[in-house]
């Protein structure tokens, strides 16, 4: 079940993500968390969890997952729970090995649907 916190946040978040500008993306979670004025405590675990419900929804309606222009900040990729999630619902491949590619491809589809 979503958290409901997540779920009123959701929307925000995905307006933030729509409205970047293409060389503005990705941006990290404590970036995402910044611009949504979030304040301590759990402002990553909340970004985390209003992703998981635009993923849900994205998914549902058969669009790319908008939560691929959130990343860490230790790298380029999402946290492992947007891969978790990710296999889970069906977008990505279950084999780890494949993750970063197969992301890479969603990540693409994305940016052409921009």
């Amino acid at each position: 079940m979503a958290d409901p916190a997540a779920t009123d946040l959701a929307p925000r978040l995905r307006t933030l993500l729509e409205q970047l500008p293409d060389d503005a993306v990705p941006i990290t979670y404590q970036q995402a968390a910044e611009a949504l004025g979030l304040t301590p405590p759990r402002t990553i675990q909340r970004v985390a969890l209003a992703l998981e419900t635009l993923m849900r929804e994205d998914v549902a309606a058969d669009r790319p997952l908008i939560a691929a222009l959130v990343v860490s900040r230790r790298g380029d990729l999402p946290r492992e729970g947007f891969f978790a999630l990710a296999v889970e619902l069906g977008r990505l491949p279950d084999d780890p090995s494949r993750h970063e590619a197969a992301y890479r491809q969603e990540l693409a589809r994305l940016m052409e649907n921009r």
